[in-house]
């Protein structure tokens, strides 16, 4: 009778795993860290309690791994978060190679370099999808604009993928989005025989369109596309102009997505439409742009939709997936996605139908002053939680570090345009507050089930945008063709006055022929080069032209409108004078700190439970300015240890702090910045923590390295 239940209990078990289907047994974070963020919920948490608040002090390096292929002056980033299965990390490298190495040693088992001929293929990358179906194991990661499979034991290209183990994110996207700047950042995100993908596309008035794909894991055939521009008879197709999906693009899903295996949904946060900072020519509500999007995973149908911020014209992507959580209210355990955003606000969304569940309202804001802007009139601002970050830069949070800080700013800010967080754009320039990146920010929120809390960093740097014209004639006489090139397509990052950001991230033009022939300039033009992509698609005329402006050499004056320039309908009336944060004269932020911060809320309650500035500058420290919080990259974890693990910061810390409380109870100085979210994993009973230091963000110096630490 033992003999026979031991036979019963093993069929039934070889039964069970059979049954399961592919990728279904480790959906969550536990012993591995088996997915982006940890696990489909988003939710960065780890059940391991080995490290705790007793001994989290005796933290030190259990291993390092260097790639070997970072740009120390700035140039590149590691953005990654890792994924650790059955004792395997796999990540990638500033310059996207992917790497499997032993977790518990850090020693290298294969690395896979993509040597994709397309320079704006070295974008930031935030990791790679792991799928298993029986002895069938994969990596999917994608560099430049393609997906690439590979085996998950060797590292080499699983041929029968696509074509020669990769598929075009293109594919899906019409004929006119196949020389445009398509690639994809974040992960991808595996239900059953289906990858889902979203991408990243230009900010400008040349962004493809910003349509949601799945693929089949194991052909990369094409099996279903949401139109996040809705085509005529479609969903949403009454919130733009009639012809908008033709000529307007972006509303794409950059920052990754969620996912509710048991209900077989996907959620997915999407950005705004393009131009980003202007909308003359895509008036109305434009669904699907800034929407939490309840998909389902097997089909790609809508299930349900929740827009958070109405025509977007101040470049507020949703910047990371929604968190899954379960919260409680009124007694009833009820699931939920935890949607942060980078203008501070938490929208606590009921999982199967969307509905809020704390009140959300409809508040008035300001017209735009733009011509033939039409600025929606009101946005949807929650009631609770209350936001975690300040939502209006008035004078009296000027800055007040030094007397001659203060006079700097007020200098400027009296001639801005300034108010809450939705006032519109403007040839005087507008206060954007919290900045273009948030806010809220790509490293996701980590949610405790223990306690309901979800931690959130942020950062509150002011920025300022400024609107120029560029459709005007000079004096009456046809503008110059490269200026009118540079001011639609260069302008925003490269600078008014060809100088560049003040991160180094997009360098000076000025007196770039000495650098560079103009040869040179055209391929990286057709090319892209680090982060700048590709623009392929432009007439040959314009790039010579565009050229000729920044070489400072013929500079010819037709009219732009006889060109035959990129359809007038995608070129904006306006274009912007660069990503501009709000700086006194030293170079700190305009606004009184905290200028970073994290903050534990409470979902079950609504509320704030703690704040803590994040980060710190050492020289104001040492003149008695401590506890400013710095801008910050990346995102937290939170484990059953009772501690919130978090890097991010541009002082290069690595830190812990008592989740309960916000106390700061360890730090560690990394060799750069960690700008990623740290995993969490355990190999023979120890439990370790991994960040990637890959800097290169907020003029910070550039690294190579993972750092794993254990007791």
């Amino acid at each position: 009778m033992q003999k026979y239940s031991r036979y019963v209990w093993l069929f039934i078990l070889i039964f069970f795993n059979c049954c399961q289907s592919p990728n279904s047994l480790k959906d969550e974070a536990g012993t591995d860290w088996p997915i982006y963020l940890g696990g489909n919920s988003g939710a960065q948490y780890s059940p391991l309690d080995q490290i705790t608040l007793d001994n989290v002090s005796d933290l030190k390096i259990a291993w390092k791994f260097s790639t070997g292929d970072a740009e120390f002056n700035g140039k590149t980033q590691i953005q990654c978060n890792p994924i650790i299965i059955d004792g395997t990390l796999y990540g990638t490298s500033p310059k996207l190679k992917v790497f499997a190495l032993d977790a518990a040693t850090g020693k290298e088992k294969w690395i896979y370099n993509p040597n994709s001929n397309v320079n704006f293929s070295m974008n930031v990358n935030r990791g790679v999808t792991y799928y298993k179906n029986g002895i069938d194991k994969r990596i999917f990661f994608t560099a430049g604009p393609e997906i690439f499979c590979l085996d998950a034991n060797t590292g080499k290209l699983i041929k029968d993928f696509g074509i020669n183990g990769k598929v075009s994110l293109k594919v899906g996207l019409g004929i006119d989005a196949q020389e445009r700047y398509v690639v994809s950042t974040t992960p991808g995100v595996i239900f059953k025989d289906k990858i889902i993908y979203g991408t990243r596309v230009s900010e400008n008035s040349d962004a493809a369109p910003g349509a949601i794909r799945a693929y089949n894991v194991n052909s990369g055939v094409l099996e279903w596309v949401f139109n996040t521009i809705p085509l005529p008879d479609e969903l949403g197709y009454n919130t733009w102009p009639k012809e908008a999906y033709k000529n307007v693009g972006g509303a794409n899903a950059w920052s990754g997505m969620s996912l509710d295996t048991e209900r077989g949904i996907v959620y997915i946060p999407t950005g705004s439409a393009s131009f980003d900072f202007w909308g003359g020519n895509r008036i109305g509500d434009n669904l699907f742009a800034n929407c939490v999007l309840a998909l389902n995973a097997e089909t790609g149908e809508r299930i349900w939709h929740f827009q958070t911020v109405h025509h977007d014209i101040w470049d507020r992507d949703i910047p990371t997936p929604p968190t899954l959580v379960t919260v409680e209210h009124e007694g009833v355990k009820i699931d939920a996605a935890a949607q942060i955003t980078k203008s501070g606000f938490v929208f606590l969304l009921n999982r199967e139908t969307g509905e809020p569940l704390f009140p959300i309202e409809e508040r008035a804001v300001q017209p735009s002053e733009l011509l033939g802007e039409k600025a929606s009139s009101t946005q949807p601002i929650p009631v609770s939680p209350p936001p975690f970050t300040r939502q209006q830069f008035t004078k009296e949070e000027i800055t007040d570090i030094s007397a001659a800080a203060h006079d700097s700013v007020s200098k400027q800010f009296k001639n801005l345009r300034a108010g809450g967080p939705f006032v519109p754009p403007s040839e005087q320039g507008t206060i954007v507050f919290p900045g273009f990146d948030g806010g809220g920010g790509w490293g996701g929120s980590a949610f405790d089930s223990e306690t309901g809390l979800l931690f959130v960093n942020a950062k509150e740097i002011p920025c300022i945008i400024t609107m120029e014209e560029t459709t005007s004639m000079e004096d009456g006489r046809p503008i110059n063709l490269g200026e009118n090139v540079y001011q639609l397509k260069c302008v925003m990052c490269h600078g008014k006055e060809l100088q560049g950001d003040a991160t180094g991230t997009y360098p000076s033009l000025v007196d770039l022929e000495k650098k560079l022939s103009m040869e040179e300039a055209l391929s990286i033009i057709n090319n892209g080069k680090g982060f700048m992509p590709g623009f392929k698609h432009i007439s040959e005329k314009e790039k010579k032209g565009v050229v000729n402006y920044i070489f400072n050499q013929q500079r010819e004056t037709e009219d732009v409108h006889e060109m035959g320039m990129d359809s007038n309908q995608r070129n904006s009336k306006y274009t912007h004078t660069g990503y501009n944060r709000f700086y006194d004269h030293e170079g700190y932020p305009a606004i009184k700190p905290p200028w970073g911060t994290l903050t534990a809320i409470d979902l079950n309650k609504g509320e704030i439970k703690w704040q803590v500035p994040l980060g710190e500058y050492d020289e104001l420290t040492k003149r008695g300015i401590d506890k400013t919080g710095t801008a910050n990259y990346g995102g937290p974890v939170v484990t059953a240890g009772n501690l919130v693990f978090i890097a991010a910061t541009i002082d290069e810390y690595f830190r812990a702090f008592n989740k309960n409380t916000g106390e700061e109870v360890w730090k560690f100085k990394l060799p750069a910045a960690g700008y990623a979210t740290p995993s969490v994993y355990q190999i023979n009973g120890k439990q370790f923590i991994v960040i990637a230091c890959g800097g290169g963000k907020g003029g910070t110096k550039s690294g190579d390295n993972y750092l794993a630490f254990s007791l």
